[in-house]
């Protein structure tokens, strides 16, 4: 289905991008918020492209974790993540500690900055005016990806930094609470789980699968089911089996 206004519904799937660019607080983020759809557009020739804007140091419930051995981990689990994912493009962490994101000027340098330089036609991140979000980090993230679209399409902001200025053509939002455009991820389903999977550290935390992948059968099991039932939701007003949701911003 092309993309297109239904009838009392929302739009359905972007032309294919040439380059996109998901921005995320934390490892993981961007493969919950817009696995499917990165995996899809991939698969079409894309480069994708991951910008994490903290180190994940506070992702476990081990209060015996070294934060620095978990940052390394997840580092490595979002590379293999964006890999499952088709990703061809760059796998960049900010680093700022986990928690502790702020929107301030000095991350919002550094989040047009990666605008400029990947040049994305699609931007994908966390929609900051979710109502009731708990996690600092996710709003912030949001803030910092709307706030970094201004200053990397105006020349005036951050001149030095010595890249073109660059307007994407449409932004999606994940988590919003009011969504208007869906992207049919039907065949790409187990593709973003398989991704998810690379995140072994957050199995526990966020996944609820208590043991092993290999021998939580039944935890697994309930994990993609959740999964399912949550893409078969987001499908229906559209008409499609799976989907995933986003507030899109054409304007930019």
């Amino acid at each position: 289905m092309g993309h297109g206004a239904l009838a009392g519904g929302p739009t359905v799937d972007l032309p294919t991008p040439s380059v996109a660019l998901a921005i995320g607080a934390h490892p993981d983020d961007i493969e919950f918020g817009c696995g499917g759809t990165l995996a899809k557009w991939a698969a079409a020739g894309c480069r994708i492209h991951h910008l994490v804007c903290t180190d994940g140091s506070k992702g476990s419930w081990d209060p015996a974790e070294d934060p620095a051995r978990l940052v390394a981990v997840r580092q490595e689990e979002q590379r293999e993540a964006s890999r499952r994912l088709g990703g061809q493009g760059e796998v960049t962490f900010l680093g700022w500690p986990d928690g502790e994101l702020e929107s301030g000027l000095r991350q919002r340098w550094e989040v047009a900055y990666w605008i400029r330089r990947v040049r994305p036609d699609v931007v994908l991140g966390h929609d900051p005016w979710k109502r009731y979000r708990l996690h600092p980090d996710h709003r912030h993230a949001g803030f910092l990806l709307t706030d970094g679209m201004v200053a990397a399409r105006d020349p005036h902001f951050f001149p030095e930094q010595g890249e073109t200025p660059h307007r994407p053509n449409a932004l999606l939002l994940w988590e919003a609470d009011e969504p208007d455009h869906v992207e049919n991820i039907e065949g790409f389903e187990d593709c973003k789980l398989h991704a998810l999977l690379a995140h072994r550290s957050q199995f526990r935390s966020t996944m609820r699968i208590t043991a092993s992948e290999e021998t939580a059968a039944g935890e697994l099991a309930a994990f993609t089911e959740r999964l399912r039932a949550r893409h078969a939701s987001a499908g229906a007003p559209a008409g499609l089996v799976v989907a995933e949701t986003f507030k899109a911003l054409r304007d930019l």
